[in-house]
């Protein structure tokens, strides 16, 4: 005979998941804006990195020499936290998610503005393509540690 213990006030999703990419029990990882969970890293990271890319991509003031250093290195601090939060090795907060995703969302604007340029940009691919399997790898090695959906975006 088994026991079904269920949960006396359960939460059920209230998002798509396009919005939160959440399950109910990860929403105190997103913002609740209107009504509805937002992936709060996501939030941050997208309209900061359109906002970067017009400003950047508009006119002749940035200086392109430094494209690699921010490519490669606003990123890394968000990539590391993303890879230690999916393996356990530290406690979520929402002020670092937020701060190393506005970081992060500078490369992406850069990024976007160099990929409309060339499609095929070594230097944004090589980037897209070494962090993504990264984090890959972080979400895979945190999934074998028991830690499933808990971490994320």
């Amino acid at each position: 005979m088994t026991t079904d213990h269920a949960d006396p006030d359960p939460v059920v999703p209230d998002t798509p998941m396009w919005l939160s990419h959440h399950w109910p029990d990860g929403y105190d990882r997103c913002a609740v804006v209107g009504g509805m969970h937002i992936c709060r890293r996501c939030l941050v990271l997208y309209p900061l990195a359109l906002i970067t890319g017009i400003a950047i991509g508009v006119g002749s003031w940035w200086p392109h020499h430094v494209d690699a250093w921010v490519l490669w290195l606003f990123p890394l601090p968000g990539v590391i936290e993303f890879v230690l939060d999916n393996v356990g090795r530290i406690q979520y907060s929402p002020v670092r998610q937020m701060m190393l995703s506005a970081a992060g969302a500078v490369a992406a604007g850069l990024g976007y503005v160099r990929y409309l340029d060339e499609t095929l940009d070594p230097l944004v691919w090589s980037v897209v393509g070494a962090y993504t399997a990264i984090c890959v790898a972080g979400v895979v090695a945190g999934s074998f540690r028991g830690r499933g959906s808990e971490g994320g975006t």
